[in-house]
């Protein structure tokens, strides 16, 4: 295909070079009369592992160009792909003037243009500018978004040192789009490359890279954090982590990157209070690990909330334990809130098929006499009955009973979703995610 790219930086010059090398033709687009000249002498305009190579190479061949002339590269080209910077004030703004520049090119050139064109946006922008970058082209071309041009999300994952590697092999291929004809026609860019190819809405799309790097920077401070303690223990951190990464079914996996309640439990509270303890002993700094129960209990206030400003005081939980399918009721985030609003006055009954009191002991009844003393007053047996005579029905835990009980009554209670029911219960009036 013939393709434009607006940007020769980083991002600009790589995908210039691999997309060529992959059989396209490529111009690239910039207003640097310096980067132009160097792409049409053959030379990359960064430095960078091969990338030096293939420019020179997909040049003689004929298959790379570059302008300055806007107009040109567009009329010329069926896709362009905008790779321009958008760097950050002190603050963490984003400057998108560059972005919005190339939306007024588009539009320009759109206007003398009959035939559909796809614009896909590399560059790393916040949710929502896609829209506006949308609006700017029809308003100066007046051609309509989906009909006559379409924009996608089509964040890259290259990294410095290796991102001619990356290019090619990339964790997944990513396109965010409302334009189905757009998105498979990116799509065939990436068809050979060995990854999956991931198509979601525009908005998804637009925040990934800041999800993926933050959790990239979060895991190199964690990884730090963790190694300082070691080191002033004399323990080899290096093997403590390699250890770490070989569960790949707890540690580095799915299965705790699911947005919702607080965690609770025995084990997760008790333990990192251990390493943050550990760390206060030996004088080791350690402020992200110092954060994760202070974020937990932001949780727990943001759930609180949620449910004291629906206004109503007759409160029914489905679920106290801290998660399902067992009867731990030791620091789980439900009777955190459960024991606040009693204080404040509510009206609250708990349904859970899995707490007995009778059978409550040890530690877990320690817990329980210490917290909510009379919790054999709040527990009832007949969840309808609950579910029906309630102002707000608190969903504590992802049990197979509560989600039938909820398609089923046809109470007018409000609900508070910590555990992300079925869609056909998210759509209800007076429905309330934590997260979502």
């Amino acid at each position: 295909m013939d393709i434009s790219i607006f940007g020769l930086g980083y991002v600009g010059c790589v995908s210039l070079g691999c997309l060529a090398k992959n059989g396209h033709k490529v111009i690239g687009v910039d207003v640097s009369e310096t980067k132009v000249k160097q792409i049409n002498s053959g030379l990359a305009t960064i430095i960078e592992k091969d990338i030096d190579v293939i420019i020179k190479e997909e040049h003689f061949k004929g298959n790379i160009s570059a302008t300055t002339n806007f107009i040109i590269a567009i009329q010329k080209t069926e896709i362009s792909i905008v790779a321009v910077g958008t760097p950050s004030s002190a603050k963490g703004h984003l400057n998108l003037n560059y972005i919005f520049k190339v939306a007024e090119h588009l539009g320009d050139a759109l206007q003398k243009k009959d035939s559909f064109h796809t614009i896909a946006i590399r560059s790393t922008v916040f949710p929502g500018t896609i829209e506006k970058f949308e609006k700017i082209i029809e308003t100066i071309s007046g051609k309509k978004r989906n009909k006559d041009f379409a924009v996608v999300s089509n964040p890259e994952f290259l990294r410095e040192g290796t991102a001619v590697y990356d290019y090619h092999h990339p964790p997944l291929t990513l396109i965010g789009s409302s334009s189905k004809e757009a998105a498979d026609k990116i799509a065939s860019l990436y068809k050979n490359l060995p990854a999956e190819i991931v198509i979601t809405n525009v908005e998804v799309a637009e925040i990934m890279k800041y999800v993926n790097n933050t959790f990239h920077a979060l895991k190199i401070a964690f990884a730090n954090e963790v190694g300082n303690i070691c080191s002033a223990m004399k323990i080899d951190s290096h093997k403590v982590m390699e250890i770490f990464c070989m569960d790949k079914q707890l540690n580095i996996s799915p299965y705790y990157f699911k947005p919702g309640f607080a965690y609770g439990g025995s084990c997760l509270p008790k333990d990192l209070k251990g390493l943050q303890t550990l760390a206060h002993d030996l004088y080791i700094k350690a402020p992200v690990i110092e954060s994760i129960d202070k974020t937990n209990n932001l949780q727990i206030s943001r759930a609180l909330e949620i449910i004291q400003n629906i206004g109503k005081k007759k409160i029914a939980f489905l679920g106290l334990s801290f998660k399902a399918g067992t009867d731990d009721l030791r620091n789980s985030p439900a009777v955190t809130i459960v024991e606040t609003l009693l204080g404040k006055g509510y009206e609250v009954q708990i349904y859970d098929k899995n707490v007995h009191l009778s059978n409550l002991t040890g530690t877990n009844k320690d817990y329980i006499d210490l917290h909510i003393p009379h919790l054999s007053k709040l527990i009832v047996n007949n969840i309808i009955d609950l579910v029906d005579n309630a102002d707000v029905v608190v969903i504590n835990n992802n049990e197979k009973e509560y989600v039938d009980t909820l398609l089923k009554t046809k109470s007018s209670a409000a609900l508070v979703d910590m555990v992300r029911l079925p869609q056909q219960i998210r759509k209800r009036n007076n429905y309330y995610g934590i997260n979502w």
